[in-house]
């Protein structure tokens, strides 16, 4: 399993052909209290930088995009009923959706968890 990152602070957990998309912890402090979580439909086909899920929190309202091209296999229903989740475990239970991962070379503009730190830092 490797976990890799994105500019845009959403953090994917790669295992074989499928990526585990979520938000960084980065992301959820910057953002502040989630309220209201909306996710992709399963079976959406989903391109690389493309508007993927929604979370709005009391500041603000941030689109999360899709970090690579694939098909949505799954979302988080526990994520839908309890917005709160990205708050208090980003990185883990809070994850987003999972993608069939379309093309594996997208893959290779992403920073691992080093570069992501320097990145935020």
């Amino acid at each position: 399993m490797t976990t890799l990152f994105t500019t845009d602070h959403e953090w994917l957990r790669i295992e074989g052909d499928v990526a585990t998309i979520g938000v960084t912890d980065y992301a959820q402090s910057q953002l502040g209290d989630v309220v209201f979580v909306e996710l992709p439909k399963v079976g959406r086909a989903l391109k690389k930088a493309e508007a993927a899920a929604v979370v709005e929190s009391v500041k603000a309202a941030s689109d999360v995009y899709a970090p690579i091209s694939g098909e949505v296999l799954e979302v988080n229903a526990a994520l839908a009923a309890e917005p709160a989740l990205v708050n208090s475990d980003a990185g883990g239970k809070a994850w987003f959706f999972k993608l069939k991962i379309a093309d594996r070379s997208e893959l290779d503009g992403l920073m691992d968890e080093a570069a992501y730190a320097s990145h935020t830092a």
